[in-house]
């Protein structure tokens, strides 16, 4: 036997062994089930875990108590009647107190990154709103990110339901933070969100293979990456090409390794090209993305009464990362397009007279730009001093296209085995779906896929679960070709309401904004899925 059948083996074996430790040691519960969680009420409810085979398992809830055994596979399940909204009150398993439980409403909520995008990210549009904002009886769990191809996981990574508390709030999604906020002050019950999302990814990913069994291509490419030491071999390889990809970057870039670094105070630029911002030319090399790192700088005058105090510097959205330098100090970074640059500037950094911001802007292979309509600004005793127009700019190290990843979480059946299949024994009211920007490239099937993603889902969690998909939000420049697919996708997210004649579309198209995927407004929609929720509910 070689070394690496060998060390296989002894892996093997000490996972067989930890498993069988955990399930003799102790009776474990769904990671669900934990203090702070929500039951949903007027459905009966299953409560399980997993314990040693034949273990008995005592169980209270309320005024409910049982008994039951764990079957062969060492799966122990509880069955309770329907209960009234209610609580807190305590669970107890074998001894093993769960406290603060609540019975209200569930909502199931998955998607992509409109779906996951946080409340921190939309403040600039809500902050009056949400600041000193608190709501106990609001709780939220988030489910950790997960895909496999072989089969559907038994369980997900535990992680807490977490109460609408300032502390909280900022990392809850914005649109589940508005929709559990306004669905708890219409029906004055627990609202309980459980968020499957993962930014980017497509519908098929969310499908189980059943679902998918009229898709025979996404099967099949599904059944490629079953085998987990192929894609950690691949995941391997790609990590080591990225990161020599980004050693080279750095190694070739004059800007960080000159005598003086293109980003000091005094560094003289007075040689470097003059630019405006918005304009291409500069982000071109014949007529082709240059990708790598350009460096930019802009002067700007502070006024006496703003030396020396604390500022805040917006650059907008750029495409793609930022490192960005006040004065010949670094204040922030972002490694990816979409988020907004917001970088703090502390106290003593501005002087008064000519100061200096410089941006090292790394492209990874598409066209480098600031993203027009943003705000691109320094903000200081409440008054603005503006960034836009001229600035001067330099190419640091001219590089190839940043070697390309696979994306394993946009798979078929990945997310569904992996996020989804491990939530069957929960009890949900509804779902709240919010996806299909990664598929309008292939509008034309959504409605199929998603008809089938919506029957798959009804197989795991039962017939009658009622979808609420939430319209995509307007983008791009009314001269843009690309528009015709996004209005071809929402047509086909309507299409596949009507069909499946289970599910409402919420409209939300009038909520973009052209040059942000991610528009700020996420209370609209909540608000439309409230009204929604309650119309075909009641309170």
């Amino acid at each position: 036997m070689n070394t690496h059948s060998l060390y296989s083996v002894i892996i093997a074996l000490l996972a067989a062994w930890t498993f069988s430790a955990d399930v003799v040691a102790e009776v474990r519960m769904s990671p669900l089930i934990s203090d702070g969680m929500v039951l949903q009420r007027g459905r009966e409810l299953s409560i399980g875990g997993w314990a040693a085979p034949g273990e008995k398992i005592s169980f209270s809830l309320a005024d409910r108590k049982c008994e039951v055994r764990a079957g062969a596979d060492g799966r122990w399940t509880v069955k309770l009647e329907p209960m009234k909204a209610g609580g807190p009150y305590v669970m107890r398993v074998n001894g093993t107190g769960v406290k603060d439980v609540m019975v209200g409403d569930v909502f199931l909520c998955s998607g992509q990154s409109n779906m996951e995008l946080t409340v921190a990210r939309v403040m600039d549009r809500f902050a009056q709103e949400v600041n000193g904002y608190e709501n106990t009886r609001v709780r939220y769990l988030k489910v950790p990110y997960a895909w496999r191809f072989d089969h559907p996981a038994d369980s997900i990574r535990r992680e807490p339901w977490k109460a609408m508390t300032e502390d909280n709030v900022p990392g809850f999604s914005a649109l589940c933070y508005f929709f559990g906020r306004l669905m708890q002050e219409r029906t004055g019950v627990a609202v309980g969100i459980v968020n499957a999302s993962w930014g980017g990814t497509p519908v098929e990913a969310w499908t189980g293979e059943e679902g998918l069994k009229d898709f025979p291509e996404y099967i099949n490419l599904k059944s490629m990456y079953e085998d987990r030491s192929l894609t950690d071999g691949i995941l391997r390889m790609e990590r080591a090409r990225q990161a020599s990809w980004s050693r080279q970057l750095y190694a070739a870039d004059p800007g960080m390794h000159d005598a003086e670094p293109w980003y000091a105070a005094g560094m003289d630029d007075s040689g470097w090209d003059k630019v405006d911002m918005f304009a291409s030319d500069w982000a071109l090399r014949c007529g082709r993305p240059a990708a790598g790192s350009h460096w930019l700088r802009k002067d700007f005058t502070v006024p006496a009464h703003m030396a020396g105090s604390e500022a805040v510097l917006r650059l907008g959205c750029m495409v793609d990362a930022d490192s960005v330098y006040v004065n010949g100090r670094f204040v922030g970074s972002t490694g990816y397009q979409y988020p907004p640059r917001i970088y703090k500037v502390p106290a003593g950094l501005l002087h008064e007279g000519r100061n200096q911001v410089t941006i090292r802007l790394v492209s990874y292979g598409g066209v480098p730009s600031f993203v027009r309509e943003k705000p691109y600004k320094i903000i200081c005793r409440g008054e603005e001093i503006s960034l836009e127009g001229e600035w001067k700019h330099r190419v640091g190290a001219q590089m190839p296209a940043s070697p390309q990843s696979t994306s394993f979480q946009n798979m078929p059946v990945g997310l569904y085995n992996g996020m989804i299949y491990p939530l069957r024994d929960y009890t949900f009211k509804a779902v709240a779906w919010y996806q299909g920007e990664s598929n309008v490239g292939r509008w034309n099937e959504y409605s199929s896929l998603l008809c089938a993603m919506m029957k798959d889902w009804r197989r795991t969690f039962g017939d009658n679960l009622h979808f609420y998909i939430i319209e995509l939000a307007d983008f791009l420049a009314p001269d843009d070709p690309g528009r015709k697919a996004w209005a071809e996708m929402r047509k086909q997210q309507a299409a596949a309401a009507e069909t499946d004649g289970n599910a409402t579309l919420i409209k939300n198209s009038d909520t973009g904004e052209w040059n942000d995927i991610h528009p700020l407004d996420k209370k609209t929609p909540a608000e439309r899925l409230v009204k929604a929720i309650m119309e075909n509910f009641g309170k």
